[in-house]
């Protein structure tokens, strides 16, 4: 079925535990992604017409090993909240192997929820229902929008229960990464001291994911520059379609740069910066705001553990890995600019760009305007004739300046649409770039609940809806029309749970 090229097994023993997945009593197909099978080479005759679920479902449930698997859960550490835990490591997912896809890039293959291994911490291993449907649903809204990010090969329902606060029907997740090595992996090795290990990770690293870099005069300094700068995009990618991690710990981060771990993560509904659905995150450490700062930190840790390799002397050490959290920011800054100057319709950049989009953004939050069709019917609004379709998103609020917010939003529209002209691209163009750039339909929290409650009595059939809709995030799909609303206020999903 698949042609395992598996690398992470030729690493020293310590980096990892062998382990095999644990047969589940009645293994069902939920979903199976053919497309994303095809592009991993996967073989033709396991995803066609004429495949057999049952062996689809005894494969990704854990019943059967494919052939040239090598099973193994991987060893990492991880700041979590801002704790440090010296030996977290896969709990309940086990690595059957690595895939060379369509591409040429090498792709790991993870069972998630198929049993305990040597990192459960007294843990079943296994994985409920809905946070496997939520990981499915978000990580292919994710593919589509256009972000990188982990996929989602299949889900199988095991035909046990699993016993969290209440007994919950039990399925397995098959992941999809370019890799599961992450910041906390390089953490478990500078943890023990082991900066051998951490030489062989940071070379398999940069062989892997940064072959480019070998040739540097100091290609360890240049990977810490390379994956400071691929988060710095990614998170600005967050923001940009109102994403909300949940869970930044220095163990969701990866070195290649895709996101990773949809548990209690959560899109905006209305914009409010401060925002945090996440019942674990107590405090708002990773709220909608504070992502970037939590980027730059963990990058901060990758940059502790890598000391040792950036020079010899010490002080030279820290002052190259200070020289790069500098430049995140740097980075960060750019590719905000970038993503939200894109998402009002803006090609070039002006002085005041930042603060066009800023007093948007403000009056969006007063306004309590939903932050994904604010956007999307911006574009509609390059001329005045949108302007009233627009405003119906905004509340009657009052701004600082004791404007109400929407005589504020009229007021911004003709600065808008004044530095639009500036940039002279015409109003039909710039339309049809803003509805490129600003998706009509995003995985919304309330719908995601819809279908997981749908499939705990069996039903699928919205699940299997809401996943068709998210495939075409940035067109107007009038079939689907009732998904692009907002939540009222029953319908609105205060709180997000791990799921482990």
């Amino acid at each position: 079925m698949f042609h395992f090229d598996n690398s992470y097994t030729r690493l020293p023993e310590r980096f990892y535990a062998s382990v095999y997945p644990e047969a589940v009593e009645g293994p069902k197909l939920i979903k199976f992604n053919s497309t994303l099978a095809r592009e991993l080479q996967v073989e033709a005759e396991s995803f066609g017409p004429d495949a057999d679920e049952n062996r689809l479902a005894a494969i990704f449930g854990g019943n059967v090993l494919p052939q040239g698997a090598e099973p193994i859960a991987m060893a990492y550490a991880g700041h979590q909240f801002g704790n440090f835990v010296p030996q977290l490591g896969d709990g309940r997912a086990i690595l059957l192997g690595e895939v060379i896809d369509v591409n040429g890039k090498r792709r790991d293959i993870q069972l998630k929820g198929a049993g305990p291994t040597p990192y459960s911490r007294r843990g079943d291993g296994r994985a409920a229902l809905g946070p496997v449907l939520r990981e499915y649903i978000v990580s292919e809204a994710f593919a589509a929008l256009g972000i990188p990010a982990t996929r989602a090969l299949a889900a199988v329902a095991t035909g046990e229960a699993v016993y969290r606060e209440t007994p919950q029907q039990g399925a397995v997740f098959v992941r999809v990464a370019a890799s599961h090595v992450r910041i906390g992996t390089f953490q478990f090795l500078a943890a023990r001291g082991d900066n051998d290990g951490i030489k062989v990770l940071a070379d398999y690293v940069i062989e892997r994911h940064y072959p480019d870099l070998k040739a540097e005069q100091n290609p360890y300094l240049a990977l810490l520059r390379g994956v400071a700068e691929r988060q710095a995009k990614l998170v600005a990618r967050w923001l940009g379609v109102g994403f909300i991690h949940g869970v930044m710990n220095t163990d969701n981060m990866t070195i290649s740069g895709e996101t990773i771990d949809f548990g209690p993560c959560a899109f905006l509904d209305e914009y409010d910066p401060q925002k945090v659905f996440s019942s674990i995150d107590a405090q708002g450490r990773y709220a909608y705001r504070n992502q970037p700062g939590i980027a730059q930190w963990n990058i901060a840790r990758l940059a502790e553990c890598l000391l040792p390799l950036l020079d010899t002397d010490e002080e030279k050490a820290v002052e190259a890995a200070n020289g790069v959290l500098k430049e995140f920011g740097e980075w960060f800054q750019a590719a905000w600019l970038s993503e939200f100057s894109q998402k009002i319709g803006l090609s070039g950049h002006e002085q005041g760009d930042g603060e066009l989009v800023q007093q948007l953004l403000g009056a969006m939050h007063k306004g309590e305007a939903d932050f994904t069709l604010t956007f999307r019917r911006l574009g509609d609004a390059v001329t005045p004739e949108g302007d009233a379709a627009f405003l119906t998103g905004f509340s009657d609020g009052v701004m600082e300046a004791g404007v109400t917010v929407k005589a504020a939003v009229m007021q911004w529209l003709v600065q808008w649409r004044l530095r639009l002209e500036r940039d002279g691209h015409g109003a039909d163009k710039q339309r049809a770039a803003m509805r490129a750039k600003n998706p009509a339909i995003i995985a919304r929290n309330h719908r995601i609940e819809e279908a997981i409650a749908a499939a705990n009595y069996g039903d699928f059939s919205f699940f299997e809806r809401l996943t068709s809709a998210l495939e075409k995030p940035y067109e107007d799909q009038p079939d689907y029309a009732d998904l692009m609303v907002p939540p009222t206020v029953e319908e609105r999903v205060l709180r997000t749970f791990c799921g482990t």
